[in-house]
């Protein structure tokens, strides 16, 4: 006798819908699964101003079993923080009008959605719109230790400060479910956290703890402009663009003396963004960055590093125009191991629009290989 298969509700489920497929909590939001969409730059917003085809384009990957969208970096409003053209704003009335209608689209397909709100700082090329502004960080030089831009005034940092609180502040009136502070790959807050950098001898230079008061500033500043419950996530790297055997921490205790400030004045997780995710971050250990982050500070942690493919993004011999589809069997061991908390994929959702629901139903052998035009074309 033909045994007829079980209805779709009452199969066993797969190891990665048990793992992936659990709700989590961030603060006062709820996320279905445990899969964000990694933030990716792709210049699609004319005079910063996010349109149709972006909603369009966040909505796809909710609609595709995504949990948690975290956007492309969205410049404050600070003039400095902007570098490239067709990335957008979150600031100015046009733009935030944009944003709104984003996380209406992404809301109405079943996911939830943050900005990532971003200060270019010293990666800011010479000749950036607007015209006379030159580039700000710590100390005056690019990530190469050489002359570049202004070291920021007390005055400036102030400044900064305010814009990224206003921007979350905007965020959470437009109905977005948290906001992304982005702390990582030697821009503007990630270069106070460097000691190649920040060069700075007053209270923002100096030791671990001193290198930390900018992002601390920023954080704490950003927790009183919003509802206490409202997720603030921070986004942070060792490597920086270039510069993929740099380090903010050589041994976990300088880690920890980095995030507890952060952690204490008000960040909600973690995202520690490695090209890697199964590399050790230290000696001693299998824990990767994302897993000590959350080790140290208690909070909850987001891990990313190629996930899905089998090419890092970019690298010492630049960046991987292809990438193949992977398996993520070593992923579900670690989060089995309660070693993180979500999973950021970036590439791989943005080859494939379903990647998300194809993982949750074991079926990755079907999601679709990247390839870098993908990132120039809308999908």
């Amino acid at each position: 006798m033909t045994t007829m298969p079980a209805p779709l509700d009452e199969r066993t489920p797969s190891r990665a819908a048990r793992l992936l497929g659990r709700p989590f909590s961030l603060g006062g939001v709820t996320v279905r699964n445990r899969i964000a969409m990694a933030p990716m730059t792709r210049c699609f917003s004319p005079g910063g101003i996010p349109g149709e085809d972006v909603a369009a384009y966040y909505a796809r990957r909710a609609a595709g079993g995504v949990g948690l969208i975290i956007t492309e970096g969205t410049y404050v409003g600070r003039d400095a923080a902007a570098a490239y053209d067709g990335v957008p704003s979150f600031h100015g009335e046009e733009a935030l009008a944009g944003w709104a209608r984003v996380a209406e689209r992404v809301h109405a397909a079943g996911g939830r959605i943050m900005p990532q709100l971003w200060h270019t700082g010293v990666a800011r090329p010479d000749g950036s719109l607007p015209e006379g502004v030159p580039a700000e960080g710590p100390s005056g030089v690019d990530l190469n230790g050489k002359p570049h831009g202004r070291a920021m005034t007390a005055a400036d940092i102030d400044a900064v400060v305010a814009a990224f609180a206003q921007a979350a502040a905007d965020a959470e009136r437009l109905g977005f479910d948290g906001v992304e502070l982005h702390g990582a790959h030697g821009y503007l807050i990630d270069s106070f956290l460097w000691s190649v950098t920040n060069r700075r001898t007053d209270a923002y230079g100096g030791d671990v703890a001193s290198r930390a008061r900018f992002a601390t500033e920023i954080v704490a500043a950003v927790r009183a402009a919003v509802a206490p419950d409202f997720p603030v996530v921070f986004r942070l790297s060792q490597w920086k663009s270039e510069h993929y055997d740099a380090r903010i921490a050589g041994t976990p205790e300088e880690l920890e003396q980095l995030l507890r400030p952060l952690a204490e004045a008000g960040v909600t997780a973690f995202h520690a963004s490695t090209r890697r995710y199964w590399l050790p971050e230290f000696e001693g250990s299998d824990l990767n960055l994302a897993g000590w982050t959350k080790k140290l500070t208690g909070l909850p942690s987001i891990t990313v590093g190629s996930v899905g493919l089998d090419k890092e993004f970019t690298g010492p011999e630049g960046r991987a125009p292809q990438s193949g589809v992977t398996g993520i069997d070593l992923l579900l061991d670690r989060l089995e191991r309660d070693e993180f908390d979500l999973v950021a994929v970036g590439r791989a959702l943005v080859a494939d629009p379903e990647w998300a629901a194809k993982a949750l139903a074991d079926e990755l052998d079907g999601a679709l290989p990247y390839d870098v035009s993908q990132l120039t074309t809308l999908v």
